[in-house]
């Protein structure tokens, strides 16, 4: 495997100093009109904006079989007392489950949907494997949100991502109103990398899966990124679905509304993208968060 040493670092991160560079890389991978799932017009969306709503990905009746699944798992006490479980700081309720598609074949079946994989492959332009999945539960009444940020920035810090080929899939099992801490893009910020400031503390993990701290932009670049892009919150019934790219800045709120928002998420990388040593940080972080496996999802 290649190291991060031996490849030039196109994205600078966790200096002294923030820093803007410009993508070097493209956004969608495949060639114009390559088949897919995804219609032409939707594609150009998503290369504009760095995100694709789609209204209904799953039916209402695999929403209630994921569901009961997400439901069934956060309830198992063997997987609360998994590593792999992540629960609030002060509830101590389950926030996330990571590597849901190895603990439960159920959700190893929305992986290898064509519905799903599929429009990763497109997007992608190759082969994909599974670079992080897991359940995200966001009960009412106080569950904390997550912090504006850009997941690439962090895969390829922590992870060893050399470039921006990683596409995720939000899917949601419960409503996204306006009110119950909905996923926020900033339409466009994909085009722009944000290097952030401040080394990489050990096992960063394990405090930024519940509050993050070191690859947290500052509130003048997230100014100024909202100024030039806006900000989209994103609503939706259960079975919809947001798909956006690796570099969008993006965060959510507090859940202080009475009503749930628990959703999937999936972390589609190219398997000509596959992780080498970590660009900004002393260890790779657990396989769990980020895979190892480059075995393409078939």
């Amino acid at each position: 495997m290649a190291t991060a040493a031996a490849l030039t670092d196109l994205y600078p991160t966790r200096g002294t100093s923030e820093v803007t560079v410009p993508r070097q890389d493209p956004v969608v991978y495949s060639a114009p009109g390559a088949p897919g799932p995804i219609t032409p017009a939707d594609l150009s969306g998503y290369e504009r904006d760095g995100f694709l709503a789609i209204d209904q990905l799953i039916t209402e009746d695999e929403v209630a079989v994921y569901r009961a699944e997400l439901e069934r798992l956060v309830a198992d006490p063997a997987v609360r007392a998994d590593e792999r479980a992540i629960v609030e700081p002060k509830s101590r309720d389950v926030r996330s489950v990571f590597e849901v598609h190895k603990l439960s074949e159920v959700f190893a079946g929305l992986v290898r949907d064509e519905r799903v994989v599929g429009r990763a492959r497109q997007i992608l332009g190759s082969d994909v494997y599974v670079h992080q999945s897991r359940i995200n539960v966001k009960p009412g009444f106080g569950a904390s949100g997550f912090y504006w940020h850009s997941d690439f920035e962090t895969w390829h810090a922590e992870d060893g991502l050399p470039n921006m080929r990683t596409v995720s899939v939000s899917i949601a099992l419960t409503e996204n109103y306006d009110t119950n801490g909905g996923l926020m893009i900033m339409p466009g910020s994909h085009r722009t990398f944000l290097g952030c400031a401040g080394a990489t503390p050990k096992d960063n993990y394990k405090q930024s899966l519940q509050m993050q701290d070191a690859g947290t932009p500052s509130n003048e670049a997230l100014t100024k990124f909202a100024d030039a892009h806006g900000i989209r919150l994103f609503t939706g019934k259960a079975g919809s679905a947001t798909w956006f790219d690796c570099n969008c800045m993006h965060g959510s709120g507090d859940n202080i509304s009475p009503y749930p928002r628990s959703n999937v998420f999936i972390v589609f990388n190219s398997v000509e993208n596959a992780a080498v040593e970590p660009f900004a940080a002393p260890v790779r972080r657990p396989e769990f968060i980020g895979a190892r496996d480059f075995t393409p999802v078939r």
